[in-house]
């Protein structure tokens, strides 16, 4: 582990038990195998923290990107239009936030959903077989 070999080992061992005594080491040795892994699982949280970071950052970073090109693209459409407008347009400066973006997307598929369970019903009406005329 720190380079050492296993007389060195026997040798802090011996040290150890000469020092607190039979009675002691057995319960430092508990509390440093607890106290290591402790760290260890620390250590992999952390790691696992930093992993997400790196992905919400990533993530970020596309939906930043998205954006601009969605603005270049507008102002692109803006400035090539064939006919001019009566009134003139401002150049589009507003910047949209990530959260009003993920909005604009979410309500859409909101609608979507709802649009499409009355028409589910109605095809069960369909499906249904028409009373019979005695």
């Amino acid at each position: 582990m720190f380079g050492m070999g296993m007389p060195e080992i026997i040798l802090i061992l011996a040290i150890a038990l000469i020092v607190l005594g039979p009675k002691k080491l057995p319960e430092i040795a508990k509390s440093l195998g607890r106290g290591i892994s402790e760290f260890k699982k620390a250590t992999q949280e952390f790691k696992e923290n930093m992993e997400v970071e790196d992905d919400l950052k990533d993530a970020r970073d596309t939906i930043k990107g998205v954006k601009r090109d969605l603005e270049d693209t507008v102002r692109q459409s803006v400035h090539a239009s064939p006919t001019p407008s009566p009134t003139p347009t401002p150049p589009v400066v507003d910047a949209v936030s990530e959260d009003e973006l993920e909005h604009t997307v979410e309500e859409p598929a909101a609608e979507v959903s709802e649009e499409s369970a009355p028409q589910e019903s109605g095809q069960e009406d369909e499906l249904k077989e028409p009373p019979k005329d005695d």
